[in-house]
């Protein structure tokens, strides 16, 4: 693709990609997939349990999403289409593989006894939100992390909009018990800091 074609591109509308690419053109969902790649990657990460499921899936995801384009209801945005298509396509792969299942939060995964002075936080948020339930995990991911609302949220995923209340709620109970952590460690460290 030309840079003039480039160029032009940015000026079409997700939904004119898309209907471009179903009239048959060759580049439109290339420029569609470049506009949206970084976020829906992200977004197949935080879904997914590592970097190479989450890039097997987006792949899997976007495959789904060239193939099945003409299906495309124009009832919400392309980039919500997007993000159903590889959240579920992350669920998909999460429950075919069983060796990823979810884990009991721990309070005692991170013992008081750890003495390093500092703590990645986005390191212990991503494990926190990783041993959540795949369910859970894809709602408040797309409520919280990407900004969706509840009754988008609901499309995305097919379920009622109670439920990703609901799976939400748990979530969130879940994430602020195992970062509780947090709070305790910066706590005692604090206090040594004072001398206490």
């Amino acid at each position: 693709m030309s840079s003039f074609e480039r160029i032009a591109d940015t000026e079409r509308s997700d939904a004119q990609l898309l209907a471009a690419h179903v009239a048959g053109d060759r580049y439109a969902f290339e420029e569609l997939f470049y506009r949206h790649h970084r976020q829906l990657y992200r977004l197949a990460v935080m879904t997914s349990r590592n970097r190479d499921d989450a890039a097997d899936a987006l792949q899997d995801a976007l495959l789904s999403a060239h193939r099945t384009a003409a299906s495309f209801r124009r009832e919400a945005a392309v980039s919500s289409w997007l993000y159903r298509i590889v959240v579920n396509a992350c669920l998909d792969r999460l429950r075919r593989n069983r060796s990823h299942l979810s884990v009991e939060l721990d309070e005692n995964a991170h013992s008081a006894g750890d003495h390093t002075p500092h703590i990645d936080t986005a390191i212990v948020v991503e494990r926190a939100l990783m041993r959540l339930p795949i369910e859970q995990r894809a709602a408040v991911v797309a409520v919280d992390m990407q900004g969706y609302s509840i009754a988008e949220t609901a499309r995305m995923l097919g379920v009622a909009e109670g439920t990703v209340k609901s799976r939400c709620s748990r979530a969130r109970a879940k994430l602020a018990e195992a970062l509780g952590y947090l709070d305790r460690t910066a706590t005692v460290a604090d206090s040594r800091g004072a001398g206490v």
